[in-house]
């Protein structure tokens, strides 16, 4: 049942199954859909991009270490990546996320206008700081999650995602909601090794995987996700929030895509110890769902294999956050919400700390 071929530990679900399962709107399967999907994202890419038939010049005032820069770029070409190129590697490597102007900006995503830049890394010292790359390492987390389960099974088990709430941090695992059509599955231990396998054989490959962000017209969204009964619902809704209320924030990770508000870290290069932790059945509005829950650690923070150990227990136990259906939070990745339009300020008295030099 599972795609990887060395592994028959999602096989036992496929023995005693009695249905075959398609896409809601067609008899396409998984992975002809992921190709249907990412066909219409580099073809609307490469329509957005030639639009741009002149190159016209930015200022970006960079902030931090080694030292405050400026930097003159192409607007709507060079992204935050590209100005950490012109910089130290180390910025380049470890940046999971970008302030500009205050707010918080994917790596990749092109820069628009005159603005002040900074990087946030994994050991920021200040905790509104800290915060904001922890929030966007969650979140590509359950991204990662929707990646894994949409590629596990055999093609004639058509699963469809439905969403992911707000990052919560405290609740020890990120989450991913999906149709599985198998009511009645309950992953064992080897079958959720396998999940988590599934997911390292991603991020262990030669060159890590950039998460690429992308506006569509609402239009777009709805060719793109045709065959998700869910994200057609949710596309109407999410296009009337955007700030011209008609469009749709997606990500690209490899072959998977999915809408989010955002953002991103900037590649999975940046996800160190990773697992599925648990998959647990849910009763919806929609019916029966999984809650696929995970845990990583981003690849610059170290712990002992022991603490590791006492985190994985912790998430997976069953993550109580808001289920599908329920009123979504302004960070939920069906709400809507773009990029945050307001940037963020930091408390009164607080500033940035001394970058480190190693």
């Amino acid at each position: 049942m599972t795609s990887v071929g060395s592994s028959r530990a999602l096989t036992r679900y496929a023995a005693n199954g009695s249905h075959k399962w398609f896409s809601s709107q067609s008899c396409l399967t998984n992975t002809e859909v992921r190709k249907q999907r990412n066909k219409a994202f580099v073809a609307e890419k490469k329509r957005q991009m030639s639009l741009i038939t002149r190159v016209e010049k930015i200022k970006v005032e960079f902030k931090g270490h080694p030292e405050d820069t400026t930097l003159i770029m192409n607007r709507g070409l060079s992204t935050p990546y590209n100005c950490a190129m012109h910089m130290e590697e180390l910025l380049r490597n470890r940046s999971a996320l970008a302030l500009v102007d205050g707010r918080p900006w994917d790596m990749h995503r092109p820069l628009v206008k005159d603005c002040e830049l900074q990087f946030l890394h994994f050991q920021e010292q200040i905790p509104y700081l800290s915060n904001m790359v922890n929030k966007a390492f969650w979140r590509s987390g359950s991204f990662l999650l929707g990646y894994i389960m949409d590629r596990a099974f055999k093609d004639q088990y058509y699963v469809e995602p439905h969403s992911w709430p707000a990052p919560d941090i405290r609740s020890g695992s990120f989450i991913c909601d999906i149709d599985l059509k198998m009511d009645n599955w309950t992953p064992n231990e080897e079958e959720r090794n396998c999940l988590t396998r599934i997911g390292y054989n991603m991020l262990l490959s030669t060159s890590s995987k950039v998460f690429e962000r992308l506006e569509v017209d609402a239009s777009v969204a709805q060719d793109m996700f045709a065959d998700n009964r869910f994200k057609l619902e949710q596309i109407p809704d999410i296009a009337a929030k955007s700030k011209s209320q008609n469009t749709v924030t997606v990500y690209k990770l490899d072959d998977h895509i999915d809408i989010s508000g955002g953002p991103m870290i900037a590649n999975s290069g940046l996800v160190g110890l990773f697992a599925v932790s648990a998959v647990h059945p849910i009763d919806t509005k929609f019916g029966r769902l999984h809650r696929v829950q995970g845990l990583a650690l981003p690849t610059q923070l170290k712990i002992r294999s022991w603490t590791w150990k006492l985190l994985l227990e912790r998430a997976a136990k069953y993550n109580a956050t808001r289920l599908p259906g329920e009123v979504p939070s302004s960070d939920d990745n069906i709400s809507g919400s773009q990029t945050i339009e307001q940037p963020f300020l930091p408390p009164s008295g607080a500033s940035r700390p001394q970058e480190a030099t190693t």
